[in-house]
Formats: structure tokens, C-alpha cells, sequence
């Protein structure tokens, strides 16, 4: 048998050491989907950076260089080089190296933003990250910013809601800049264009565009009244191992939501500070069963206007 049986993923995040994000999503909920993790880590923190305020943080920078230099040497490649949180700026060049020199052949680059959220940016990042981030994507091939990081990456203000031709627009203006692929999550849209009077229908969709085949996807989750860090983690992890599983986009989309989705209805029903993240542990036998998908086509009709 030639290659490895087994897809091998680069996995540049910051490895926290409380709270479940980054790392310690990624490389469980991966392992669990077939796919060997290998990580270069960006900073180790304390804790993640949601709702902490003293947490410590040890920039990685210069060990992530000879971290590649050393995978260089091994001629090492990866079917995917998938990144999230950056400490600083100079990462992001480090982040198109790994691409540009280990990713194989056919493989895809995922890049997950990490930027803020909720419409405003995290308390490590600035608007030269920002700026940086956008000359970072150029080089993915399927990006997941959040419908914050989207606004931030295009240079527009984060609206409570939007209207179909508004999304359709960033979509396409994204894709523009240099992936194939554009997902965006934690879109505040509802299912019809008018609420229901108790408001018991409001959700959350995740939306994509296929640039090469021009076609937008949805997918709509409930949204509950509680926010988790690291449920983003989880999201693009699974799209991450469902599109090195051959999955369509449509389905990895599909997937991922209705994981992130029960992680956050596994986690709510329990008293835990938020900031804890989701109850991961409890959810990922769930990536071995099968699904049913509920993806459908973005239509105008679907999406309400201001």
C-alpha cells in the first residue's frame, strides 16, 4: 500500500490550557473523524481569551519556525493545513509557508479567521491583524470566518441582520479575495421573512458559496440563549475532516453545523460558566453515527430584509 492510510492534517492553532478551544477541540474531534492531527502550535495560553482577562499567553513565533524547518528537512506533506488563532501578525507569513511547502498535492488549505465575534473584535486582535488576515486567505482554498470576521474581512459594519442580496454580496466579495470556498457561521438569520410572534422559530444559519459552481448553501441550527467558545472550533474541525473524507460542500457544511449544533444543546442544559466552552466529551461518539442531511439551496425567499 503506497501514502498514508490515514489522512494527516497540520494543525495551526494556540493550545489553551483551560477551556475547550483551539487544540484540544481540534485534535480529539479530528482523531474521532479518522484523521491524524499534527499540531504547530501558535501561543500557549492559560486559558482561552473569551470572558478571561488575566489569562497568560507565550507567543510560539520563533518555535514555529523551526518547527517547519524541521518538518522541511522530513519532507513531510499534509492533505490539509488547517489554521485558527494567530498571536501576531508574523504568523500569518508562517501559515502560507506551511501551505505553500507541506501542503500535497490535491490538498486543501482551511483558515478559520479567528478574529472576534459578535461584532467585535477579540481582546488580543487589532486592525492590523485584520488587515493581515485578509492577505492570509488569498491563499485557502475554504475559509469559516463568522458573520463578525466576515464583516471585519470586508471592511463592513456588523449588522443585527441581513437580506439575501447583502449576503450573497459578501459571499462573492470574499471568494473573490482567493478561496473557493466560502463558509459563514453564526449568520442571525430566520427561517421565513416574518418572526413568529413568540419568536420560539429564531435561528442561526451557516451559509457557503461554491465559487466554481456558483451555488450557495444554507444550513439553519436553533439558537439558544447561550454562547460557548470553541463551538467555531468544533465547526470548521468537522468540515475540516468531512471534506478530507470526500464529502461535498454542502455536506461538510451539514455536518458540521449539526455537530456544533449538539455540542451547544448537550452543554445548556447543564449550570457551567460558559466560558468553560462545550461539553465536547459527551458529543463525539456522535461523529462515527450516521446523519441525516437538511442542507438546502440559499434562495431569495429565504432570508428576511431589514
Amino acid at each position: 500500500m503506497r501514502g498514508n492510510p490515514v489522512p494527516r492534517v497540520a494543525a495551526i492553532h494556540d493550545m489553551s490550557g483551560f477551556g475547550r478551544t483551539s487544540l484540544t477541540v481540534a485534535i480529539p474531534t479530528l482523531s474521532a473523524m479518522g484523521v491524524q492531527v499534527c499540531p504547530l502550535p501558535t501561543a500557549i495560553l492559560s486559558t482561552h481569551t473569551v470572558e478571561y482577562t488575566d489569562f497568560t499567553l507565550l507567543d510560539l513565533t520563533d518555535e514555529m519556525v523551526r518547527i517547519l524547518d524541521h518538518w522541511e528537512r522530513l519532507g513531510l506533506t499534509f492533505d490539509a493545513v488547517y489554521s485558527g488563532f494567530m498571536a501576531c501578525t508574523a504568523q500569518m507569513d508562517h501559515v502560507a509557508r506551511c501551505i505553500g511547502q507541506c501542503l500535497a498535492p490535491g490538498g486543501i488549505a482551511v483558515i478559520d479567521p479567528v478574529l472576534g465575534d459578535n461584532g467585535i473584535l477579540d481582546q488580543t486582535m487589532t486592525p492590523e491583524m485584520v488587515r493581515r488576515m485578509r492577505w492570509l486567505i488569498e491563499r485557502a482554498d475554504v475559509i469559516t470566518p463568522n458573520f463578525t470576521e466576515a464583516a471585519f474581512l470586508l471592511g463592513e459594519p456588523c449588522r443585527k441582520n441581513t437580506d439575501v442580496a447583502t449576503l450573497r454580496n459578501w459571499l462573492e466579495r470574499l471568494a473573490a479575495i482567493g478561496p473557493r470556498c466560502v463558509v459563514i457561521t453564526s449568520v442571525p438569520l430566520h427561517p421565513s421573512n416574518r418572526l413568529a410572534d413568540n419568536g420560539t422559530d429564531r435561528r442561526l444559519s451557516v451559509v457557503a458559496y461554491d465559487s466554481q459552481a456558483r451555488r450557495f448553501w444554507r444550513v439553519d441550527a436553533p439558537l439558544l440563549p447561550a454562547h460557548y467558545p470553541g463551538t467555531g472550533d468544533a465547526f470548521a474541525s468537522v468540515l475540516t475532516g468531512s471534506l478530507l473524507q470526500g464529502d461535498c460542500l454542502p455536506i461538510a457544511v451539514d455536518r458540521a453545523a449539526q455537530f456544533a449544533s449538539l455540542c451547544i444543546q448537550a452543554t445548556f442544559g447543564y449550570s457551567m460558566p460558559s466560558r468553560e466552552g462545550v461539553l465536547l466529551e459527551r458529543v463525539l461518539p456522535t461523529l462515527r453515527t450516521p446523519y441525516t442531511s437538511t442542507y438546502r439551496l440559499l434562495e431569495d425567499e429565504d432570508m428576511p430584509h431589514d
